[in-house]
């Protein structure tokens, strides 16, 4: 008969081992950096199919296909035959019969590369995302709480495919040469919500959640809330520049500061009804562009100065960052009016709208989540 074992002996034996110092959290920080990773590939594709739509709409490109086919439409014309097809459907365009009437083949080869070059960019985009969300869920590297967050990326860029072709089939409705300015506004600034989404979720994704837990309570409520400020101006500028690229306003009124000889240009509220002003007067537009330009910087400006008296230093410096940018775009955008918007320049300026869109969300971030530094002020 084996000899009885003491209680205490028994606990002994049968004590679970010291737990290891992170381990709970080990796996899911691979996870974070495995999503970022992807959501940094698919930041910078968004990037080039903004410049590459700014191309398309500069370059008067975006009526050259005048069918949405989101499958067969991957596969471009292979043969004389099929170049002859295409063409024949845009010569059937407005654009064509009234604008474009002595363009050639070679013309329209032109432009229906930028096109196809947009469309098949956004392709790309959807499959980098397909493949790298299904296979982060197959892996289990998507960390808690973010499922959701990486599905609503793909949801939106559905959408912004089906808004793509909205815009589009307006420019191909009877008596229109574009398409319709509201339109290509709601495109721009989906494109734009959806890059501003990812960066937030990369900037998140950096650090540890138990990290900035802890650095929340550190945050500054008032300069986060004046960074958000600052967002949403940003972005309605962001609107009102589609608006004008829709309607080639940047190509009128090339002075500066006036406009025309005056504050305000000529004609300002002559289209009936008034609302119409607003979207289709190349003056008006290029006014309000102007105007909103102004109190994005000045309000920035003023937020830089408020940022001044924040104890952390990496949160000023990015604010520093933010002032730079906001300076830098004043100045592009007012070259680029005084040279009539040529295709450079407006993709410049562009650019650096998302430039500009970063260096908020960034700045806006360490204001609520503030890097831990040193007594002596290292982060």
């Amino acid at each position: 008969m084996a000899d009885k074992r003491a209680i205490f002996q028994d606990v002994t034996e049968t004590q679970k081992p010291a737990a290891t110092p992170g381990g709970v959290t080990r796996d899911r920080g691979r996870g974070r950096a495995a999503v970022r990773v992807w959501l940094m590939v698919l930041f910078a594709l968004v990037v080039v199919m903004i410049a590459v739509g700014g191309l398309t709409r500069l370059t008067d490109s975006g009526l050259s296909i005048t069918e949405w086919a989101p499958v067969s439409g991957a596969i471009p014309p292979m043969s004389e035959a099929d170049w002859q097809t295409e063409f024949e459907a845009y010569q059937a365009t407005d654009e064509f019969r009234m604008q474009n009437h002595a363009m050639t083949l070679q013309d329209f080869k032109f432009i229906y590369w930028w096109e196809w070059a947009h469309r098949q960019l956004g392709r790309v985009i959807g499959l980098v995302w397909a493949v790298g969300f299904a296979g982060l869920l197959a892996a289990r590297r998507v960390p808690p709480g973010w499922t959701g967050r990486l599905l609503l990326l793909g949801v939106l860029g559905g959408l912004q495919g089906a808004i793509g072709w909205w815009m589009v089939s307006s420019g191909l409705a009877p008596g229109m040469l574009d398409v319709a300015s509201y339109r290509l506004a709601i495109h721009l600034g989906l494109a734009f919500a959806i890059l501003a989404l990812i960066a937030s979720y990369i900037l998140r994704l950096g650090r540890a959640e138990a990290d900035l837990m802890q650095a929340r309570r550190a945050g500054d409520r008032k300069l986060r809330g004046m960074a958000t400020g600052v967002l949403h101006l940003a972005f309605l500028q962001i609107i009102v520049g589609a608006l004008v690229a829709g309607i080639d306003a940047g190509r009128n009124f090339t002075d500066w500061p006036l406009m025309a000889g005056g504050f305000a240009p000529p004609n300002i509220w002559a289209m009936e009804p008034w609302w119409r002003n607003l979207f289709e007067n190349d003056g008006t537009v290029q006014f309000i562009h102007r105007m909103l330009g102004y109190l994005v910087f000045l309000f920035g400006i003023g937020v830089w100065v408020v940022s001044r008296r924040n104890a952390t230093g990496s949160t000023r410096r990015a604010f520093d960052w933010l002032a730079v940018g906001l300076l830098g775009q004043v100045v592009i955008g007012i070259v680029t009016v005084l040279h009539g918007a040529p295709l450079a320049l407006g993709l410049l300026h562009q650019f650096g709208a998302v430039v500009v869109i970063v260096l908020i969300l960034r700045a806006r971030f360490l204001a609520g989540h503030p890097l831990s530094q040193s007594v002596r002020g290292r982060a």
